[in-house]
């Protein structure tokens, strides 16, 4: 699929990869806006809707973005406001010394040779600015100190590469003075927006979620016949009958997942996953969870947007679980959620004082890493529960599955989330294989999909960073015959899923929890020889037969 209008074939790409410095001085150095380069411009009804600034209709290509007439007033007050607010902020716009150790560590720029795409240089486009107007030396000697003038070009260049930026963080990893490029990108943005500058993947997500709790936009009664499909195919395959309690006031927990999982198509199955392990752990130690129709997303693509998009969404969890009077919150396997809780929820929405310390109710376990946000990640759960031999796991039944795993930026970057994923899938799988110890951990490549630029227009930028996490990936495959690749994240499972069959079409992607569900030892389960995807087991389940009913 992704080879289209949008990305050349795999064999162009490659040859068309190019580290020789372009011709002009990188501020003569204007952006082409060619497509599968960029993504399409946020729609006016979307922008509207949030009550951004300027809603319009308008093309990312096009010569007039329409923008306010004191565009440029707006967009450095807006910056002013920003410095002012945010140490962080002036800190990355002074201290950077050019020492190039983040150079070759952006995906895009490994994949596409442009220099703008090394994190230093796509940052100094904004430090440009401020130097401009906010320090002496640039108001004096201009481009001799390396500022420059804000007009439409610069404009352009800055949201061209603002959005070919992941905010994945792996060049901080490697800044000796802990810059954190993505902050920069996440205030181009903001700066972008107060002009109604953004894309459609991201803001129409963000208007979706703002209207109905989920980025899709899906109404409550869709939402429970979506589980309500999920259920019916997970009883076709095992024969096991799931309560899916929805928007349950009482129980212990409310369970929040990314919408991904239970709409995309690779997601569906780490969702089946989630419902079966819930529903043993109802039936054999009588847990109590509820789902919740209207703040049923794990994503904030608000954090894509703005700190005050970001604050609405992630307020919404908060509210709802107030509303159901749960005791605390697992939230599944979404990558940027860990971040926008663990980061910013304290300072935005906190504390979450009327929720309780989680305390895992079947092993006594105290979160105490979660005391302030009340919410853990479905891994940690997960992981304990193994550790206190709670769930009978069968690992051979994944024995058709030769796997690897990769880290999801946000859970490890910005989590340290690194043993527990593989701490479960060494429970529940025999056939693990690491990638590269220079590609995983805080080293991790990105998905090239994340921060709201996963759509379908931006292909060929997403298959040129692809080529990092892709070439790991083969050579697992080639060495180990790795046949899937785990991931903890929703885009992950999305955008990976193409990425792969570009690169490396042998391997599939997955959830982790769809594997914890084919290992489980189910009480009841029918007999079967496939997997939750259909896909044939090495061994057949002995299981009740066709016609015993289920006890």
């Amino acid at each position: 699929m992704a080879e289209s209008e949008f990305c050349p074939e795999k064999d162009e790409l490659i040859r068309s990869i190019d580290y020789r410095p372009p011709d002009k001085p990188w501020m003569e150095t204007k952006p082409v806006f060619k497509k599968g380069t960029y993504c399409f411009a946020a729609r006016e009804k979307h922008l509207a809707y949030l009550g951004f600034p300027n809603p319009r209709e308008w093309e990312v290509g096009a010569e007039d973005w329409q923008l306010p007439e004191n565009w440029k007033e707006i967009f450095i007050a807006g910056m002013e406001d920003r410095l002012k607010r945010f140490r962080s902020f002036r800190l990355f716009m002074d201290i950077c010394v050019r020492c190039g150790a983040c150079a070759d560590k952006c995906h895009f720029f490994i994949g596409g040779g442009d220099p703008k795409n090394m994190p230093v240089l796509r940052a100094e486009l904004l430090r440009s600015i401020y130097r401009r107007y906010f320090t002496w030396p640039g108001k004096i000697l201009g481009k001799l100190v390396g500022a420059r003038d804000l007009d439409y070009d610069v404009l352009k260049e800055i949201f061209y590469y603002a959005f070919q930026c992941t905010e994945c963080r792996r060049c901080s990893v490697f800044c000796p003075y802990g810059i954190d490029t993505c902050e920069i990108t996440m205030m181009a943005r903001e700066l972008l927006v107060s002009l109604g500058c953004h894309v459609a993947w991201t803001i129409e997500p963000v208007a979706n979620c703002q209207r109905t709790g989920n980025h899709l936009g899906i109404m409550p009664h869709a939402f429970k016949e979506t589980f309500d499909f999920l259920t019916d195919d997970i009883y076709d395959v095992t024969g096991i009958k799931i309560e899916t309690p929805i928007n349950q006031k009482g129980a212990d927990i409310l369970f929040v997942a990314p919408s991904g999982d239970y709409f995309g198509t690779e997601g569906t199955y780490t969702c089946e996953g989630y419902l079966i392990l819930f529903e043993y752990l109802r039936r054999k130690y009588g847990l109590t969870y509820t789902w919740s129709a209207y703040a049923g997303e794990g994503g904030n693509f608000g954090m894509f947007t703005s700190n005050e998009a970001q604050k609405r969404l992630s307020a919404k969890i908060y509210a709802e679980a107030k509303r159901l009077g749960v005791k605390w919150i697992i939230g599944g396997e979404c990558g940027h959620m860990w971040r926008d809780k663990h980061q910013y929820m304290d300072t935005m929405n906190g504390p979450a004082d009327f929720l309780e310390e989680p305390v895992n109710p079947i092993t006594g376990t105290k979160f105490e890493n979660a005391k302030s946000t009340k919410m853990i990640h479905i891994c940690e759960f997960t992981a304990d529960l193994i550790r206190h031999g709670k769930l009978d796991l069968d690992p051979s039944r994944n024995d058709h599955l030769i796997v690897t795993f990769h880290d999801s930026c946000n859970p490890a970057r910005a989590m340290g989330l690194f043993e527990e994923p593989r701490y479960i899938i060494r429970n529940v799988c025999n056939n693990f294989y690491e990638m590269p110890e220079n590609t995983i951990r805080e080293k991790t490549f990105c998905c090239s999909g994340g921060a709201g630029v996963g759509s379908d227009e931006f292909m060929e930028m997403r298959m040129r960073g692809g080529i990092c996490r892709a070439n790991a990936v083969k050579y697992v495959h080639d060495k180990y015959g790795v046949n899937r690749l785990l991931c903890i994240c929703a885009i992950d499972r999305a955008t990976l899923a193409a990425m792969m069959e570009y690169w490396v079409p042998e391997v599939d992607v997955g959830g982790i929890h769809e594997l914890v569900a084919n290992a489980l030892v189910f009480p009841g389960e029918k007999s079967r020889d496939t997997d939750l995807r259909g896909l044939p087991l090495k061994k057949p389940i002995k299981g009740r037969e066709e016609g015993e009913m289920e006890e």
